[in-house]
C-alpha cells in the first residue's frame, strides 16, 4: 500500500503537536489534522489560561527543541502547599508543603500560557519540512486495510497512514469509530478558571485550598499574577458563572483569603464541567490514543496535560523503535508495548485523584479528621514526601527518553 504520510495524528490542541514535533525529529512524516484555524490560539492577548508542567513535561519539550524559546514565559512553581479551607475563613494551615529543594533539581514544576505553548508548537512544525498541518479541517472517517489506515477528511480527501492517533479529545471520534468504549463518571463538579492580579508577589508558590464543595488551586504566573482553577458543585458553578465580574470576585474573595492581599481579574472567565473518563483500550489495529482521548482526569493535581505528554513520550519512543528495527509502526503487538506501558501508570494516576477528590469534596469531620492526619504523616516523613514529590515531577518509574531530555 503507497503510504501519503507515515502517522496521522487526529487533534492539534498540544498532545498532537509534541507527538508530531518528537517523531519528525526522529525522520517519520507526519500530517497533523486540526479542526482550528491556523494560529487562533497564538495571539499576543492574555486569557488566563495555563498548565503546570511537571518537571519531567518541561524536560521532553526540551527535547523536541522548544523549551529555550519558552523559558522566558515560564514561572518556576519553588513550592506547594495544600490546605483544608472554608469560604470565609481562609485557608487553614498547610497540612502538606512540598519544596523544591527537597528534590534534587528545582524547580518543582513550571506554570506557562497556553497562548506560549501553543505558539511555540506552531512555530515548530511550520518549521518542519517533515509535519503537514491541515488547519480547518477533521476526520471524518477512517478504515482499515492491509498495510495502513485510510482516513477520510472533511474537504473530501482520504489520506494513507500506516498509524492513525487520536489526540482529539474526551469525545475522541478515532476511538468511538475504532469501537473503542469508554467508562467514567460525572463529578458533579464544574471548573471555574480565571486569571488573578494580586497585590503581594506569590513567590512562585502553588496553592490546593481542599474547600467542603469542591478544591481550589492557586496557581503562579510571571508577575503579579496567579492562575486559579476552581471546582464548584454544577448548582454553585451556574450561578458564579452567571455573575458580572464584581460580584465574581465578591464569592471568590472569601474563599481565596487576602494572603496575597488585593485581587482583581485579570483576563477572561472560562467554565467547563469535570468528569473522569477512561478508554478501554488505548490501542486497536493501526489506532493509537493519546492525552484526553485515552484519559480525561479530574484537574485536582493539574496533572491532564503531563499525563498526555507521558503518553507523547512512550508512544513515540516505541514507533520509533520499530520502526528502526524494520517492523511495521502500525501492527498492533507493537502498539500494544505502548499501551502496556502507559495504561496502567495512567489509569491508577487518574483513579488517585478521583479519590482524593471525593475524600476532600465534603465537610464530614470525621473523613476531614482521617485524612488530615494521613496527610499530616505524609508531611512529617521526608522519604515518603519526596516520594510524592518525585512522582507529581514525573520523575518515577521508567521513563521514556523524553521525559528525561533525551532525543529519541
Amino acid at each position: 500500500m503507497k503510504h501519503d504520510t507515515d502517522i496521522l495524528i487526529a487533534g492539534g490542541g498540544l498532545n498532537g503537536p509534541a507527538l508530531a514535533l518528537a517523531l519528525a525529529s526522529a525522520g517519520l512524516s507526519v500530517t497533523l489534522v486540526d479542526a482550528a484555524p491556523a494560529r487562533e490560539r497564538a495571539t499576543e492577548a492574555f486569557d488566563g489560561r495555563a498548565y503546570a508542567l511537571a518537571v519531567a513535561s518541561q524536560k521532553l519539550l526540551a527535547a523536541i527543541g522548544i523549551w529555550d524559546g519558552l523559558s522566558e514565559q515560564a514561572q518556576p512553581m519553588m513550592e506547594v502547599k495544600a490546605s483544608d479551607g472554608h469560604a470565609g475563613e481562609g485557608a487553614a494551615p498547610f497540612f502538606l508543603h512540598f519544596d523544591a529543594r527537597e528534590l534534587d533539581q528545582a524547580p518543582v514544576g513550571y506554570m506557562l500560557e497556553d497562548r506560549f505553548l501553543y505558539r511555540a508548537f506552531i512555530d515548530a512544525m511550520e518549521a518542519s519540512d517533515r509535519i503537514t498541518l491541515l488547519h480547518e479541517t477533521q476526520v471524518t472517517g477512517q478504515r482499515i486495510e492491509p498495510g495502513g489506515v485510510v482516513v477520510s477528511l472533511s474537504d473530501g480527501r482520504e489520506l494513507c497512514a500506516k498509524l492513525l492517533v487520536g489526540a482529539d479529545g474526551r469525545r475522541s471520534g478515532v476511538a468511538e469509530r475504532a469501537g473503542i468504549t469508554r467508562e467514567g463518571w460525572d463529578y458533579g463538579q464544574t471548573a471555574l478558571v480565571a486569571a488573578i492580579a494580586h497585590e503581594k508577589p506569590h513567590h512562585g508558590i502553588a496553592h490546593q485550598f481542599f474547600m467542603p464543595t469542591g478544591p481550589l488551586a492557586i496557581l503562579p504566573l510571571k508577575g503579579n499574577r496567579s492562575s486559579i482553577v476552581w471546582s464548584e458543585t454544577n448548582e454553585n458553578a451556574r450561578t458564579i458563572a452567571a455573575l458580572d465580574d464584581e460580584d465574581f470576585l465578591a464569592v471568590l474573595r472569601p474563599r481565596f483569603g487576602d494572603f496575597l492581599g488585593e485581587i482583581e481579574l485579570a483576563g477572561p472567565r472560562f467554565s467547563y464541567p469535570l468528569n473522569l473518563t477512561l478508554a478501554k483500550s488505548y490501542v486497536a489495529p493501526r489506532i493509537a490514543l493519546v492525552g484526553d482521548a485515552a484519559h480525561g482526569v479530574h484537574p485536582i493535581a493539574g496533572q491532564g496535560l503531563n499525563l498526555g505528554l507521558r503518553d507523547v513520550a512512550a508512544l513515540g519512543e516505541i514507533l520509533v523503535e520499530a520502526q528502526r528495527r524494520g517492523e511495521d509502526i502500525g501492527a498492533l503487538d507493537v502498539l500494544e508495548r505502548y499501551q502496556g506501558w502507559r495504561r496502567f501508570d495512567s489509569t491508577s494516576l487518574a483513579l488517585g485523584m478521583d479519590t482524593v477528590n471525593k475524600l476532600f469534596s465534603n465537610d464530614n469531620p470525621l473523613l476531614r479528621a482521617g485524612r488530615d492526619l494521613g496527610m499530616g504523616i505524609v508531611q512529617a516523613m521526608p522519604g515518603l514526601r519526596r516520594g510524592f514529590m518525585r512522582q507529581a515531577a514525573g520523575l518515577s518509574g521508567p521513563l521514556p527518553r523524553l521525559l528525561q531530555g533525551r532525543a529519541l
